[in-house]
């Protein structure tokens, strides 16, 4: 009599442990492979990009592409032995999206980060920095050295769908008006717009606004140099969560930085210095007195007094 439960029990565990086995390895089954795995497993990064002169050019007669996000990111691929794919060009207000739905593993081109961009997607580290200047039409002193005056239902900013200056716009000045532009327009328009009077003000870090000067000289007045309204690092972008990925990417951005590498993809990819802030090194270089010196050629010891 007691047989028979006992026998019930042994079957009802083993039938238990044969269950758990099987859901475990469907369990195993239907995790989704990370993008370190899939990289590492294909041996390349698909890559989107959005047009934006220096991180991304694109040659009109050829398609290749250039600049400083894609040369740095050609060159973390070469070092560590994998290869890249250009997959398509993006807006700012669809990026985020194309990287949800898998159709690209990153945002090649460099992005600014922020808040909430930081809800969905994850960063590398900054390849360089980029100031945010407001502009405005020369001439109008309205707002020198006093960004405030900007906050006003008599002011007009032009923006883009998505663009960091929408941010800008709807962070520190919301009582302003908006001339909003569709993604996928140059930025450039957003300064046509301001030196044709259709708008008051627009937001540009240095390299854009050189660019357009270059071709409209005097039509555009920097409100206060000293001063940006904001300091954005340029990142490149991909899904949050990928934190292997992550660590892949920085350490080996890491060694470009540091071996001068970036330097040069920044210098040859800028017309004129200082456009863009450089990432500063994560050392202090030692200085010797010449006797110090003479020391450390030798392999002798020097002690800091």
């Amino acid at each position: 009599m007691i047989r028979k439960p006992l026998i019930a029990l042994v079957v009802c565990m083993v039938f238990f442990m044969l269950s758990a086995c099987g859901n475990s390895q469907a369990v195993r089954g239907l995790q989704k492979e990370s993008l370190y795995d899939r990289v590492i497993r294909t041996g390349k990064i698909r890559a989107g990009y959005v047009i934006y002169p220096p991180a991304c050019v694109k040659d009109p007669n050829s398609g290749k592409l250039s600049g400083i996000g894609i040369e740095a990111l050609e060159l973390v691929c070469k070092k560590l032995g994998l290869t890249v794919e250009w997959t398509e060009e993006v807006g700012w207000g669809t990026m985020v999206e194309g990287l949800q739905t898998g159709r690209y593993d990153v945002v090649a081109s460099l992005v600014w980060t922020n808040a909430n961009r930081a809800k969905v997607a994850g960063f590398s580290k900054p390849l360089y920095y980029s100031p945010v200047f407001a502009y405005v039409k020369t001439g109008n002193s309205k707002f020198k050295n006093n960004f405030q005056l900007i906050n006003s239902p008599e002011t007009k900013i032009t923006t883009i769908d998505g663009e960091t200056g929408q941010v800008i716009a709807e962070a520190d000045f919301p009582r302003a008006k908006r001339l909003s532009m569709p993604q996928m327009t140059d930025l450039s328009q957003l300064l046509l717009n301001v030196a044709t009077g259709k708008a008051d003000v627009a937001f540009a870090e240095p390299f854009i606004a050189y660019s357009y000067l270059k071709n409209n000289p005097g039509s555009l007045e920097n409100v206060d140099p000293a001063h940006p309204v904001r300091m954005f690092p340029n990142c490149w972008m991909f899904n949050r969560g990928e934190f292997e990925f992550k660590s892949m990417i920085d350490t080996v951005l890491d060694e470009v930085i540091n071996s001068g590498a970036m330097d040069k993809i920044v210098n040859k990819n800028l017309p004129e210095p200082n456009l863009v802030y450089r990432v500063a090194l994560p050392y202090q270089i030692p200085t010797y007195s010449g006797k110090s010196q003479s020391k450390l050629a030798h392999g002798e010891e020097v002690t800091n007094r």
